[in-house]
């Protein structure tokens, strides 16, 4: 489905990413963990397509596809998801009419027409009793006045509507407790399948407690240093970065 290949980026004539290799495969979960100032949040955007970055070396796949030559919006239409690590706030506009124009946007590029209201309804009914969300949260607007862990829980709202072939989830985990935590990670379970994958990013191991990777991989100055399985994790909580900094020398 993925499959990156010595990626090298940055911005503003910062290189940022490394050398990054990577293949992920439809029905597979990997979890990017690093220390801060890594670059994890950065490779996110640079698949998301972030215009801000630019890449410099490397090739990025998807489904045959170079995504580098795909813009944003294209990236979206053809099944590539970002959960942002802090959505933006959009006064004046619902929950439910973004989700019902980013669907219909997709559909329009892929030469479908329009989700007939009452299926569209259906959809949203379905899903925010999945994720325990109240219908009256559907009517605010968007992240306007929203927590954090109401935030985080919209993003994965949107990612379930929309039901993205790769989901990149940026550190969703921050600011949640653990109820929300629970609910988010839920709802990324069940949408689980072997059609699409998810790339979760985080710091803490806590996270994949309730999302449990296939793949854990270890982000540091730009480059993938280790990857191994959920054991991994566990590791690095108990044991930080410091051991694998020493082990690179």
């Amino acid at each position: 489905m993925l499959d990156i290949q010595n990626l090298h980026a940055g911005v503003d004539d910062k290189n940022i990413l490394k050398g990054i290799s990577l293949k992920v495969n439809a029905g597979e979960i990997h979890a990017i963990m690093g220390p801060n100032g890594a670059g994890k949040s950065t490779f996110a955007s640079i698949l998301a397509g972030k215009e801000e970055f630019q890449v410099t070396q490397g090739t990025m796949m998807f489904e045959g596809e170079d995504l580098s030559e795909l813009s944003p919006e294209e990236r979206a239409h053809k099944g590539v998801f970002l959960s942002f690590q802090y959505p933006v706030e959009i006064p004046g506009v619902t929950v439910t009419n973004f989700i019902k124009t980013a669907i219909n946007q997709t559909r329009k590029a892929q030469g479908l027409e329009d989700m007939p209201a009452g299926e569209m309804l259906k959809q949203i009914k379905q899903v925010s009793e999945m994720l325990d969300i109240d219908r009256k949260f559907l009517s605010r607007s968007l992240n306007e006045g929203f927590s954090g862990g109401e935030k985080k829980r919209n993003e994965i709202f949107q990612m379930a509507m929309l039901a993205p072939k790769l989901a990149i989830l940026d550190e969703t985990d921050s600011g949640l407790d653990i109820d929300a935590l629970r609910i988010v990670a839920s709802g990324v379970n069940k949408l689980r399948s072997d059609q699409n994958a998810v790339i979760v990013i985080t710091h803490y191991q806590r996270l994949l407690d309730h999302i449990v990777p296939d793949f854990v991989h270890v982000l540091m100055d730009g480059k993938i240093v280790k990857s191994g399985t959920k054991e991994l994790a566990y590791e690095l909580e108990e044991k930080g970065y410091d051991w694998i900094k020493e082990a690179l020398k």
